[in-house]
């Protein structure tokens, strides 16, 4: 498939930023995307990816971005080094689930399940190097089932119905739900403590009822977790924490 002239222009755009922003060495992979809606050069720093995205408008030149990366270069290092140090999945890591610090560790008995979680450890049987996914993939499975059933509690008292319920990995949102009625979370949410479990689910369940975040909006979220100040307060400081884990 042929591309368009303004496919090719935005393909050598990116490359030229791209050629730039490497030999600036900034010390971490540099993202550029070419925006419609931007009207000026740039820069964010992405903590999940713990990577750098430059944002170029539309027939912006590809040196007006690298300069103002060059530019950008002290505030870029101090982001990057401010960034919590990742916590991968693996034997000896502490680990929060629903706010309790836990230990991985080996299990050796072949008639224990693939992964528990007791005694303040994720015990994980089988092939070391399938370790990290198994920890992931139950973790996963554990949000699902722990925001389905608030989603679903949460709704009975709204008097609302819950559609689907989704478990993702997004970046930027704990949760979300769509006029469907169909509800989305982060699973990541399964590390922070209940009571910041259940005002995410709340706030989305909420969504069900008004979907704005108007006077009457907030009224219902506090029916339904009448503390929510302070859940709000810990996911703000505690987020890039619970993205540098896994």
């Amino acid at each position: 498939m042929r591309r368009s002239r303004g496919g090719l222009r935005r393909a050598a755009l990116i490359d030229e930023a791209q050629r730039g922003a490497h030999a600036l060495d900034l010390g971490a992979p540099v993202a550029i995307r070419v925006s419609e809606r931007a009207r000026r050069v740039s820069v964010r720093i992405d903590a999940a990816a713990r990577a750098v995205e430059l944002v170029l408008p539309r027939g912006a030149d590809a040196a007006v971005g690298w300069r103002f990366l060059a530019a950008q270069r002290g505030w870029i290092t101090a982001r990057l080094a401010a960034l919590p140090a990742p916590t991968p999945f693996a034997v000896g890591a502490v680990v929060p689930v629903r706010g309790t610090p836990h230990r991985i560790c080996r299990e050796l008995d072949p008639l224990a399940p693939p992964v528990a979680i007791v005694d303040g450890e994720i015990r994980v049987r089988g092939d070391p190097a399938h370790l990290g996914r198994r920890v992931r993939d139950h973790l996963v499975a554990l949000a699902r089932r722990e925001f389905s059933c608030r989603a679903h509690a949460f709704a009975a008292q709204a008097g609302r119905r819950v559609g689907r319920i989704g478990v993702r990995d997004p970046k930027s949102r704990w949760g979300s739900c769509s006029s469907s009625g169909n509800l989305s979370f982060s699973w990541r949410l399964v590390l922070a403590p209940d009571a910041v479990i259940d005002y995410v689910v709340a706030h989305e369940v909420a969504h069900l009822a008004e979907m704005n975040h108007s006077a009457r909006f907030w009224r219902l979220v506090a029916t339904l977790v009448p503390d929510s100040a302070a859940p709000r307060h810990w996911l703000r400081r505690h987020r890039l924490q619970l993205l540098a884990y896994g």
